[in-house]
């Protein structure tokens, strides 16, 4: 059934079918008001269950603020314009400002307080967000907030919107890896485990907190809008319905799932289905909220970004603050590719790591303008229409983020590598074969890394971390037209279809002895 139509028919509620051991660092003394150790003083680190009776967590936060309130705590932020020369620059906003964009057109940054940061040695922050995982503590329990000095060090407590998002899994692919790479240390970090099922989350959590200050500050912001190719506007939506906040989302019609689209219509969002490709959303959005009092929540906006960095930041900690060789994410409109490079800097700069992986950005052939670009050696971009991709989440052939992503690539030795449709839904077979269920981009992913492999760029011991960007959930109609071989001018060499039998015994023996004649003792 296309997408467009459950918004069109009244009955679709009714009618839809879906388819190694860490260390503990020891932390260095200092005054800020959130201990580095878990210890049985009062800090904001307290335990959920030492919370005056009748208290919530949100509450016994506010109790711990005002009783032991911050000494010293000057972390800062702003907007700046990006890859601006810090030297000579002088154009800069408070983030409690609504803007988007420079003075000349350009894209903005969130620029920290790194002096300030710096005042506390590695070790201090490493210990810091150790000491916060597993927490249910508000709002630290949260992957992204536990890190709430490197994100939005001004916000309150009390104004962040969160589901606990963030701590995804880190697994060693150890089947995935010796069977079909020969690698000992394949690792996939799935951001899909999440609120939403996909990495958007992250950045989400930070843009709609934000939003929810400036609304408490009478700030002219009546809700949040985006267009999307469906995990953002799950996201939106979810945390936007959280806070109570309006939500306004613009959706290509008949190019997402059905399971990313009943996400904001589930949670309430007001969804427009608008007869273009992604990138004629995103030019509609930028022209409504230059319009109405809506905020702009794509990745034009850098805020998402800062939630976004967190789960480099993660990967370290889950490796033990060791850092992996390689990390390789899918690409589409390119605000990802940056985000860990700079979460990946900010702890080489701060000192919790003394170098950082190379990165690699990995394109849908049919979306592909980073692709074109970095063969052509950076010489001439060009957006690209982008053609229809089973990856339908990094459809977009002119990306927001480009210049981000390059400077990231180029800052990181990086590599962009491409996956055709029948490279990308092989590559999710095999590894859905191995006991994974991942998204199709995941598959472009893993196709890069399979090409990195077979030249040689990739060695059999280099640490290596794939992005799993979405849950596999969100595209199940793709992996059943997969195995069902039902995918035109596609081989589907992996697919696994059902095989039909009569419901005796002798013709499901004879079926069974058939394949367990076939099946690798």
């Amino acid at each position: 059934m296309p997408s467009s139509y459950l918004l069109q028919s009244p009955s679709f509620s009714t009618n839809l079918k879906l388819p190694s051991k860490p260390r503990t660092p020891t932390p260095t003394p200092c005054s800020l008001s959130v201990k580095a150790s878990s210890s049985s003083s009062s800090s904001n680190n307290t335990p959920a269950s030492t919370s005056s009776k009748g208290n919530n967590i949100r509450d016994e936060a506010r109790r711990q603020y005002l009783t032991n309130p911050p000494q010293n705590q000057n972390f800062s932020a702003k907007y700046v314009p990006f890859n601006a020369d810090p030297a000579t620059n002088t154009e800069s906003y408070s983030l409690d400002e609504i803007v988007y964009r420079s003075q000349s057109g350009g894209l903005l940054d969130v620029q920290h307080d790194i002096s300030a940061l710096k005042a506390f040695p590695g070790s201090y922050w490493r210990a810091l967000f150790d000491s916060r995982v597993g927490k249910t503590t508000w709002p630290y329990g949260s992957g992204v907030w536990s890190k709430k000095e490197w994100v939005l060090p001004e916000i309150s407590s009390d104004d962040i919107v969160s589901a606990f998002e963030g701590n995804s899994n880190l697994f060693w692919a150890e089947r995935l890896g010796k069977h079909f790479l020969e690698m000992n240390e394949l690792w996939v970090k799935h951001c899909g485990i999440s609120h939403t099922g996909s990495f958007k989350d992250l950045g989400m959590t930070v843009l709609v907190s934000q939003v929810n200050r400036l609304r408490k500050m009478n700030k002219p912001v009546f809700g949040v809008g985006c267009a999307s190719t469906g995990d953002t506007s799950a996201a939106l939506s979810a945390y936007c319905a959280s806070a109570g906040i309006p939500s306004i989302v613009f959706l290509p019609a008949n190019k997402i799932s059905i399971a990313q689209l009943v996400q904001p219509i589930a949670n309430g969002a007001f969804v427009l289905s608008v007869d273009t490709d992604f990138d004629g959303c995103m030019q509609l959005i930028r022209e409504v909220t230059s319009e109405l009092p809506i905020y702009l929540a794509n990745s034009l906006n850098s805020l998402r970004i800062e939630g976004q960095k967190t789960a480099a930041i993660e990967i370290l900690q889950q490796f033990d603050w060791e850092v992996p060789d390689w990390v390789i994410i899918p690409g589409g409109n390119l605000g990802n590719i940056y985000a860990f490079y700079k979460g990946f800097h900010m702890c080489k700069e701060l000192g919790l790591v003394d170098k950082i992986p190379r990165l690699v950005c990995a394109q849908a052939a049919n979306a592909n303008p980073l692709y074109l670009y970095y063969k052509s050696g950076w010489k001439e971009f060009k957006a690209v229409k982008a053609s229809g991709t089973f990856a339908s989440a990094i459809q977009i052939g002119d990306p927001v983020s480009i210049d981000r992503a390059v400077y990231a690539l180029k800052q990181s030795n990086g590599i962009v590598e491409e996956a055709t449709e029948e490279e990308l839904m092989d590559a999710m077979a095999q590894a859905d074969s191995t006991g994974m269920f991942i998204c199709p981009h995941t598959g472009v992913a893993l196709t890069a890394l399979m090409k990195l492999r077979k030249s040689g760029v990739i060695g059999p011991t280099d640490r290596t971390v794939v992005v799993s960007t979405a849950h596999g959930l969100k595209f199940t109609q793709s992996k059943i037209d997969y195995h069902s071989n039902n995918i035109k001018e596609m081989a589907c060499r992996f697919a696994n279809p059902p095989v039909s039998v009569k419901a005796d015994f002798g013709s499901v023996m004879d079926v069974l002895k058939k394949y367990l004649s076939k099946t690798p003792k």
